[in-house]
């Protein structure tokens, strides 16, 4: 079966590779920078034995409880920043408001003291329409910053809510990377079945756990199992090397060799390091001694 020490390396060189918090990313280079794909690939195909102990895990888990933090430290900052801002806009217009009535009132008191050295001709008819022209203005205005606070408050609603699920699938991915650390240091089949099921129930078209989940299937025989959760993994990803190869894995278990054939060979096509992998599968012990598969597990085989 295919070993979980590449999954643990990819997460272990994706995190090491990551700048640090708050860091600018023009003082680092990025991980596209430093390592290609084929880089990644190579160095994982030559690795002779896990990357991974307990001081690099408990490494990736530290970071991953100072991600949480950060991310807590940063929603508590962005909060409080908004509130302020809220509040500072509050502050400022019903001052505004404030001045503007005052400096009104301020004409009305020139305008009608005028009036009284000129005369008190109707001077009522004047303080009325200049009572109902401070009404309206200060309708109009408060009106408008009403509308204005409106439009504030949905797009803080809308910002809550983007923060609120970026929490939720940044906890809901720390638990999932959780879970594949204890199914990497796992020996027992049916505990890594169970654990692969955690991690379908936070995501159900995981591909990745489908077939390593029927791996452990095949390794307590559960050949039909396995099979069904391959072919559900190729149904979600119809380009899933690692799904044909546990196909190939189950038939060559049902001593079905023609089918299993057929599934190695789309399998190599797909990633053709599954060729040196099925030269030493226990799965593929009753083909060893079949041309065909010489012929597929040989270097010089297209």
């Amino acid at each position: 079966m295919r070993s979980l020490t590449g999954l643990v390396s990819l997460l272990i060189i994706s995190v090491l590779a990551l700048p640090a918090w708050g860091e600018p990313a023009d003082r680092l280079p990025s991980a596209a920078d430093t390592y290609s794909e084929d880089d990644v690939v190579e160095a994982i195909e030559d690795l002779d034995e896990a990357m991974y102990n307990p001081f690099i895990e408990r490494y990736l888990l530290d970071e991953v409880r100072q991600l949480r933090l950060d991310m807590a430290n940063f929603r508590v900052e962005y909060s409080d920043k908004l509130n302020a801002k809220q509040l500072e806009l509050a502050t400022q217009s019903v001052t505004y408001s404030i001045d503007t009535v005052t400096y009104f009132f301020y004409l009305i008191a020139g305008v009608t003291s005028l009036l009284v050295v000129v005369g008190y001709a109707n001077i009522r008819d004047i303080k009325e329409k200049a009572h109902t022209y401070a009404d309206r203005e200060v309708s109009k205005l408060v009106a408008s910053y009403e509308k204005r606070l409106k439009a504030l408050e949905r797009n803080l609603k809308q910002k809550s809510q983007v923060i609120e699920e970026n929490r939720e699938e940044i906890e809901k991915t720390n638990e999932i990377h959780s879970l594949w650390l204890r199914a990497s240091q796992e020996t027992n089949p049916h505990s890594k079945i169970q654990i692969y099921d955690q991690i379908l129930t936070l995501r159900p078209f995981d591909t990745e756990a489908l077939t390593y989940k029927a791996d452990a299937a095949l390794e307590i025989d559960e050949t039909k199992w396995a099979i069904n959760l391959s072919q559900q993994a190729l149904d979600i990803d119809p380009d899933h090397a690692h799904a044909y190869y546990q196909m190939a894995c189950a038939y060559a278990q049902s001593d079905e060799p023609t089918v299993a054939m057929e599934f190695l060979e789309k399998a190599i096509n797909l990633t053709p390091s599954y060729r040196d992998e099925a030269k030493t599968d226990d799965s593929f012990k009753s083909l060893r001694r079949n041309a065909e598969f010489k012929a597929l597990t040989t270097d010089s085989a297209i």
